[in-house]
């Protein structure tokens, strides 16, 4: 796996840049993985990040759209606005896990 990095952090990314280890996340990488893609992180972005890293570490895998929406309450609409293009793909990145099965 390649090493890169990102707000000063030495990490391991795999092909598509996605951390290779969730561990070496932190909410300042978070935040340079959003500026990169550009996401301008807001109170209810962290939330969602939060959430997928909180559920990845109780699951097992990342949750889908479906299970963040039901989970938060917050729309896939409005995820949809909130990470234009995809949304699943965008959180997961920005909270340093990886991307959910199916995700293309």
């Amino acid at each position: 796996m390649p090493t890169t990095t990102i707000a000063g952090h030495p990490v391991e990314v795999n092909d598509e840049g996605f951390l290779t280890n969730p561990d070496d996340w932190d909410e300042q990488l978070g935040a340079e993985f959003a500026r990169l893609i550009g996401v301008d992180l807001t109170d209810e972005h962290w939330k969602l990040v939060r959430f997928l890293r909180e559920d990845y570490r109780a699951q097992g895998e990342t949750p889908t759209l479906r299970r963040v929406s039901t989970q938060t309450g917050v729309p896939i609409k409005q995820l949809f606005t909130m990470f234009p293009g995809k949304p699943a793909k965008k959180m997961s990145y920005i909270a340093g896990v990886p991307k959910p099965k199916g995700c293309v």
